[in-house]
């Protein structure tokens, strides 16, 4: 069974993340943990989805504490020393929905995940715990706690937003809950687009996209706003907007805040988490700032900062684009804090000032189409057919095929984990001609596997 993605479990709730599943995955969740706090984004399907969770958790002898809609990173504060389960599909189409587990704060890894899915295998499929077993089901409330600690943290790290400025566009999502609130006790002048939860997702589509945000980009454009701040249906995501409409480049926003936390850390090893899709101006402005990268694949943070903390490391910042981590305030990707944190910087010290610093080179990703079954084969060619190309490069294989070149540039290579396609991501000053170089070979390949 390959029922998790990069992301949890997500799809189609009619098809394919129905009812009985999540019933399904609660019971086989509920063998890891006595007691879970279930919440859901605003998805039409979500109650129902929710409902079916928690009897799944229930009948398998796990207490539940329900905490209605909210944003997954607010779930997860709330599955601190105990497990969560966030009924969502993130950015997804309004059709579809999701699950994403949680144990004290962190995502599952993979080797939870397969634990999950070697329970759901018919062979092993169990009945419920005996009638006297059940657990019991409670509602409580974690949004106003989590507002105030993201208040408390966001001040000490980067300070108030005393006077600033800022647009938010929620998305009709359930960040409308947090950041608007969180910004105004900073000290921000709020103004809120989109900030009624709804399913349906009237105001726009929820992923986050610069033509998705043409109306944030407008009001901000043309009025007197500082910055701008877009989020997803369930507050993972943050797209920031210059004080000129502009959406800054996701990898400069990382840039930005990772050498905000180096510069301002005590640790003697600081190390930000990133992905092999992230930009070198990553690696230049850590480390400017006297820290490190390391890289690990899309969708698993955590993991990567698990494995940099156990080889010495003090992990101040980890990223993906649009994704981010603040481990002193907790494990999970957070975009509630990112927006603050963007807010309160850009309140000290000006968004272009910010950005002054950072080397923004051309970059371009391109989506080549191959069936699932070529994937493997055209990957193995790959991994000596474009050294070959650039001989000068360095070669990594670890999260798909990645080649730096000297002066700073790379290409990464990698199959997408939901759709037919093999990704490519290239950053350089030339990047149209390492695109078209990097595909020609890629094309050779995929036609070579058939």
């Amino acid at each position: 069974m390959d029922l998790f993605g990069t992301a949890g479990i997500r799809g189609d709730a009619r098809t394919n993340v129905t009812p009985s599943l999540a019933l399904a995955v609660g019971r086989a969740a509920a063998a890891d943990g006595s007691e879970f706090v279930v919440g859901r984004d605003g998805r039409e399907t979500g109650a129902g989805m929710a409902a079916a969770i928690e009897a799944g958790l229930e009948s398998g002898g796990a207490d539940v504490r329900r905490v209605g809609q909210v944003p997954t990173p607010a779930l997860a504060y709330a599955s601190r020393g105990r497990r969560g389960i966030m009924v969502t599909a993130s950015h997804n189409p309004p059709s579809d929905n999701g699950l994403k587990l949680f144990v004290d704060g962190t995502e599952y890894d993979r080797e939870a995940e397969r634990r999950i899915e070697s329970r759901l295998d018919p062979d092993s499929d169990s009945p419920p715990v005996a009638w006297d077993r059940w657990g019991t089901g409670r509602t409580t409330d974690v949004l106003p706690s989590y507002r105030d600690e993201v208040v408390e943290y966001v001040r000490g790290v980067a300070g108030d937003c005393d006077g600033l400025n800022v647009a938010v566009d929620c998305g009709n999502g359930t960040a409308s809950l947090a950041t608007p609130g969180v910004l105004r006790e900073l000290g921000a002048d709020v103004t809120a687009l989109n900030a009624n939860v709804d399913g349906h997702f009237p105001g726009r589509e929820s992923k986050p996209t610069p033509e998705s945000l043409s109306d944030l980009r407008r009001f901000v454009g043309d009025g007197d706003g500082d910055l701008g701040i877009g989020h997803d249906g369930d507050g993972d995501r943050i797209v920031v907007i210059d004080a000129d409409g502009d959406v800054v480049h996701e990898d400069t926003v990382l840039a930005v805040v990772a050498e905000h936390y180096v510069a301002a850390t005590e640790a003697a090893d600081p190390v930000v988490v990133t992905t092999p899709n992230a930009s070198g101006r990553i690696d230049e402005r850590v480390e400017a700032a006297g820290g490190r990268v390391e890289r690990v694949r899309l969708g698993a943070l955590h993991e990567g900062i698990a494995a940099a903390e156990a080889s010495g490391g003090s992990v101040v910042f980890a990223a993906e684009p649009w994704k981010h981590t603040h481990p002193a305030f907790g494990p999970w990707i957070d975009a509630v804090v990112s927006a603050a944190v963007v807010a309160a910087l850009a309140t000290s010290a000006g968004l272009s000032t910010l950005r002054e610093p950072v080397r923004e080179r051309p970059y371009r990703k391109v989506s080549l189409e191959c069936p699932d079954d070529r994937k493997s084969a055209a990957m193995s060619g790959l991994e000596s057919r474009l050294p070959e190309a650039f001989p000068d490069a360095d070669v990594a294989t670890e999260y798909g095929l990645r080649l730096t070149f000297p002066d700073g540039s790379w290409l990464l290579v990698r199959p997408s984990g939901t759709e037919p396609y093999l990704r490519l991501y290239a950053e350089s000053d030339d990047v149209d001609a390492l695109v078209d170089t990097a595909s020609e070979s890629i094309r050779r390949c995929i036609d070579e596997s058939a």
